[in-house]
């Protein structure tokens, strides 16, 4: 994945994610229908030769890492793709045009994909710009749209208090860890996945998925889809035996947890300080509001609990006289 300056004002004039993938939430709050460990979760990260598939970019190299909401590592795919199209922004992902011949196009994707994707939640840090792309490419091959979907970049901004929410920089705070492989599909998906397991292990409290339920979808394995990718070891079924999680086993992470948790709608953008110190405000007046509905609430129960005990005092009354 690449972010670079600019980027959210071009995204949010290519309202093409929407179309991908309706993104959900991950919250404390209780009645939340799905708690988000009971889940399974298609991990996507995509390298493109652009920033805009509307200005041209293409994929390059996709990668999906499966994993269960406690951590276990299902599968793992990854593949360079060819972008029919030169392939730029080399000084980022350090692929070139020699390395995608022979590598197979988007489209050849699709049924391997819906087999990755089905049952699952797609996940990505930043989700909106794997799913412009997704969208772009892979929605008029055929696969399905309307994806649920959890972005960590705005989970970790809802309900963790950071100082920068980069995926490495996160990564490091969090967990002490740098990411490998950065700027490589499998490398950030991996990373990400990492991410995700250490963010549900290490909730204060059961955290639970808001969004769409998970799609079954029809699903097969490419037929002649000749995949290529960046590494021979890379997502063979040996290396995912190796490993029990994405990485290693969650790591603890220091006590950086938010009191109150942000309105994800309110942690898109740059996310700078004026925009955490509004959120912050939005969800305190939230708070207020519902200590104030659940007082409401309790004093009206009270009073209709003192009303019928007065009415049946009267019917006594009249019965025994």
């Amino acid at each position: 994945m690449r972010i670079g300056r600019g980027v959210d004002d071009v995204l949010d004039a290519e309202p093409d994610a929407g179309r991908m993938v309706r993104t959900g939430a991950l919250t404390r709050r209780r009645g939340a229908a799905r708690g988000a460990r009971d889940l399974e979760y298609a991990v996507v990260d995509v390298e493109t030769t652009g920033l805009y598939p509307g200005e041209g970019a293409r994929i390059c190299e996709i990668a999906v890492v499966r994993v269960r909401g406690d951590g276990t590592l299902l599968r793992e795919f990854t593949t360079l793709v060819d972008p029919g199209a030169p392939v730029t922004g080399q000084e980022f992902h350090g692929i070139g045009a020699s390395d995608v011949i022979g590598a197979p196009k988007a489209a050849e994707l699709v049924d391997v994909l819906r087999g990755l994707f089905s049952g699952a939640v797609l996940v990505g840090h930043k989700l909106d710009f794997e799913g412009r792309f997704l969208a772009s490419e892979l929605l008029p091959a055929g696969l399905p749209g309307g994806l649920p979907g959890l972005c960590t970049l705005l989970s970790l901004r809802s309900q963790l208090d950071l100082p920068r929410y980069s995926l490495p920089r996160a990564c490091h705070t969090l967990s002490g860890h740098w990411p490998t492989g950065q700027h490589t599909a499998l490398g950030d998906a991996r990373a990400c996945a990492q991410l995700l397991a250490e963010l549900l292990a290490n909730a204060p409290g059961t955290l639970r998925y808001t969004g769409p339920a998970p799609i079954e979808l029809d699903s097969g394995e490419p037929d002649s889809a000749p995949l290529k990718p960046r590494t021979s070891y890379a997502a063979t079924p040996s290396a995912v035996a190796l490993r029990g999680h994405p990485e290693r086993p969650p790591a603890a992470w220091p006590s950086r947890w938010r009191r109150l948790e942000l309105d994800p709608h309110d942690c898109g953008g740059r996310f700078g300080p004026e925009q955490r110190a509004a959120a912050q405000r939005d969800a305190e007046c939230r708070s207020a509001a519902l200590e104030a509905a659940a007082a409401s609430a309790a004093v009206a129960t009270a009073l209709a609990a003192t009303s019928a005990a007065r009415l049946a005092a009267r019917r006594l009354r009249t019965v025994l006289g």
